[in-house]
């Protein structure tokens, strides 16, 4: 059995060569807010958008260009990662992918980087009915078990998705204050859902990804079979015939179009930085993305 946090400890090293050294780490690192629960580490080059007071004026005269002082935390933080094990996320991503694999891959580098920091990490996932937990730990071992929990958990025959269920867990059973990273499909938050997450807001970081879905409509939707299209959350079925249809396709895209506005636009009112990810390729840029969007309160 291959390892799973082989193949992320992969990807971060490939992605590790097409970034400025420490930068991921950096943005990782200033996750948790507070000062007094952080040590100088280094300096690093300014990038616009960082705070001026972590500008170290006197290494940047000397360096003749601005120099930002980079921390690590002296305490040991913990991070829950929160998804979604049900049978949505067994279906095709919309770089035809199963979603599940963008998720591990996206639970894997957050989970490698709060490793890498020594945090703690625990799992909360499940589907609309139930959600498990696994408790937090350190170690690349227990890191490697929550990832296979996810991994062996998601499949077509799950329960219907919810990631409502495993966010009220989450809201009942966790009081310490943590590191929530959120992975799910294009859910729209309604009502019941924002009053959850602003309760949660109050209480912990939280960062969010969204795995997108295949394309229904179009001529060449990614997990297409021949050329009919076949909706796992809802068994709906739409003939290829109908979906290569120009009116279907431009309906199609206005609701997505409305449905990412909508998700959007929650997120941004609660304060929760937010990114998405078609492919396993695009989940080391899109955590960089989320990380540098949290620090900046975007």
């Amino acid at each position: 059995m291959s390892s799973l946090l082989t193949r992320v400890k992969s990807k971060m090293s490939i992605f590790a060569h097409r970034k400025a050294r420490g930068m991921l780490d950096g943005e990782y690192g200033s996750v948790f807010k507070g000062r007094r629960s952080l040590d100088f580490d280094d300096l690093r080059a300014y990038i616009p958008g960082d705070e001026v007071r972590d500008i170290d004026w006197k290494a940047s005269a000397r360096h003749g260009s601005p120099l930002i002082k980079r921390y690590v935390a002296v305490r040991r933080q913990t991070v829950l990662l929160v998804t979604d094990t049900g049978r949505n996320m067994a279906a095709a991503s919309l770089g035809g992918e199963e979603k599940k694999d963008i998720a591990v891959m996206a639970l894997g580098v957050v989970g490698y980087l709060a490793h890498r920091h020594g945090d703690a990490v625990g799992l909360v996932c499940g589907d609309g009915t139930t959600s498990r937990s696994v408790p937090a730990k350190a170690g690349e071992a227990h890191l490697e078990r929550l990832l296979r929990e996810v991994n062996d958990r998601t499949g077509l025959g799950s329960p219907a998705s919810g990631i409502g269920e495993q966010l009220s867990f989450v809201a009942s059973n966790f009081s310490q204050r943590m590191l929530l990273f959120v992975v799910a499909d294009e859910l729209v938050p309604d009502a019941g859902m924002e009053r959850l997450l602003r309760r949660l807001r109050a209480q912990h970081e939280v960062l969010w990804l969204t795995v997108r879905d295949a394309q229904l409509a179009g001529p060449q939707s990614a997990g297409a079979r021949h050329g009919d299209r076949y909706d796992v959350a809802d068994s709906s079925f739409l003939p290829g015939s109908l979906a290569a249809l120009e009116a279907v396709m431009r309906a199609y895209a206005a609701a997505q179009e409305q449905r990412d506005a909508a998700r959007e636009a929650v997120l941004r009112r609660l304060g929760i930085a937010h990114v998405h990810a078609g492919s396993s390729h695009d989940v080391m840029s899109a955590v960089f993305t989320l990380l540098e969007r949290h620090r900046r309160g975007k």
